[in-house]
């Protein structure tokens, strides 16, 4: 069982109520000692939560009129044919960035030797990175290719290079989406560290799969969405870059 501080059961508390509309936005927080009271927590304690929330642009700290929910609009986020990460925020003004969290070889199991045509067990590249949207946990991935057909991509990725930039390394000029699903959950333990965000709030998953210019995967991935910060929007036009 993991311990959990004070602090951040006061936090947990926050964006529970946050995210259930009991504190809509523009709402000002309850008393302090009737929260303390609620939820068990010192003074100390739930102050160092509603600064790391003020901090963190979900709550505004007023001098004489209280803390209040701060209205912070979701990103949309439109999946199609060519989706990427980096251009879809940047066309919001949302600052995108990323960080790389593990990079190794695997043997694919069943399900992701499906997804990319290969035998189970066959060696693929298993990528681990987190996405940002404004400096704000968005998006934890893991993707798989295929070791085979690209057997420097976990190097070029550690040295930054973009999916895009190694597909065109091995010649394919363009890929896109052959198959997209999306479902909702609760996060894994480790999910919700990634996303900064109490285990009980749900997430999005897609798993996709992409494709070289004939058709063949080169791709396969599974993005775990904070539900909260997001919402989706479907392009059916002719597959231009979204």
């Amino acid at each position: 069982m993991v311990d959990v501080s004070n602090w951040e059961r006061a936090r947990d508390w926050i964006m529970r109520n946050i995210a259930s509309q009991a504190l809509a936005a523009g709402d000002r927080l309850p008393p302090e000692a009737q929260i303390q009271r609620e939820i068990g927590v010192g003074r100390h304690s739930l102050r160092r939560a509603v600064a790391t929330l003020a901090a963190e642009g979900v709550l505004s700290v007023e001098q004489g009129r209280g803390t209040f929910v701060r209205e912070t609009p979701r990103i949309t986020y439109r999946i199609g044919a060519r989706t990427r990460f980096k251009e879809n925020l940047a066309r919001q003004g949302v600052v995108p960035s990323r960080d790389m969290i593990d990079v190794d070889i695997v043997a694919a199991e069943p399900e992701v030797a499906r997804a990319l045509g290969l035998q189970p067990g066959a060696e693929v590249h298993r990528v681990l990175r987190r996405g940002y949207a404004d400096a704000r946990p968005l998006i934890p991935t893991c993707s798989f290719h295929p070791a085979g057909r690209f057997p420097d991509f976990g190097a070029r990725r550690m040295a930054g290079e973009s999916d895009s930039e190694i597909y065109a390394g091995h010649g394919i000029a363009d890929y896109a989406r052959r198959e997209t699903a999306l479902y909702a959950r609760l996060p894994a333990k480790w999910e919700a560290r990634l996303l900064e965000q109490p285990a009980d709030q749900p997430v999005v998953v897609i798993t996709k799969i992409d494709a070289d210019p004939d058709g063949v995967p080169i791709g396969h991935s599974e993005a775990i969405w904070a539900a909260g910060r997001v919402r989706f929007e479907l392009d059916h036009g002719s597959g231009r870059d979204v």
